[in-house]
């Protein structure tokens, strides 16, 4: 690998703390906050010089899309496995998650809940509360627990946990994406599809929805 300057190699360092300890990367916001740093277009130049020099790979459109070369790469994975492992003793369930924090921070975590993550496909990383009816023709109703697998890889018709930095909380939609255009989709006709112009917001894919576990029964009529 080419030599990196003294604050490339602290970009990258950060980037592979963050990946130990969450299981995914950062997104630019992310790493200004970590690094006391508050001009996000610096951040974008080291990423930028860090990726022609072959120390990782940038995709664009997504605020996660940071991607360590090989040579890293068993870190991410051993943290993953990890990280599967201990949920096998219980998944943490999320309630609102407020913006600007780790997903998984742990003032977003109201409990843990006996279920083991290989029950669902591809494994689940954690339990978020479902408020509100928005997905309800997608069999997804207010209160059900959603089990949720940590990827900012999605396709379109998928229903992902996604987060604006200018929103308070995450959603959960079915993603549709053309170019720079996202539209996160309600399963409700009563509610608006969210539209995303990436070249003007950033969007936080945060999981992929794998499962569904009802909290309350439908009363018999």
């Amino acid at each position: 690998m080419p030599d990196l300057t003294r604050k490339q190699l602290e970009v990258l360092a950060f980037i592979r703390r963050f990946m130990e300890r969450d299981g995914l990367p950062p997104t630019r916001g992310e790493i200004a906050e970590g690094l006391g740093l508050r001009n996000r277009q610096g951040i974008d130049q080291h990423l930028r010089a860090l990726a022609s020099k072959g120390a990782l790979e940038l995709v664009p459109g997504i605020s996660r899309g940071i991607r360590l070369r090989e040579d890293f790469a068993p870190i991410a994975e051993s943290n993953r496995e990890r990280a599967k492992s201990n949920s096998e003793a219980g998944l943490p369930l999320l309630g609102r998650i407020a913006a600007g924090e780790p997903i998984l921070a742990a003032s977003h975590i109201e409990e843990h809940v006996v279920v083991a993550a290989s029950l669902f496909k591809p494994h689940a990383d954690f339990l978020l509360r479902v408020r509100g009816d928005s997905m309800k023709d997608a069999d997804i109703l207010d209160r059900d627990l959603l089990a949720v697998h940590r990827t900012s890889q999605v396709s379109n018709g998928q229903i992902v946990v996604a987060r604006l930095v200018d929103q308070d909380e995450a959603t959960v939609k079915f993603y549709r994406r053309q170019g720079h255009r996202v539209r996160l989709e309600p399963a409700n006709a009563a509610y608006r599809p969210i539209e995303i112009d990436l070249r003007e917001q950033e969007l936080s894919i945060e999981g992929l929805a794998v499962g569904v576990i009802r909290t309350a029964l439908p009363r018999v009529r």
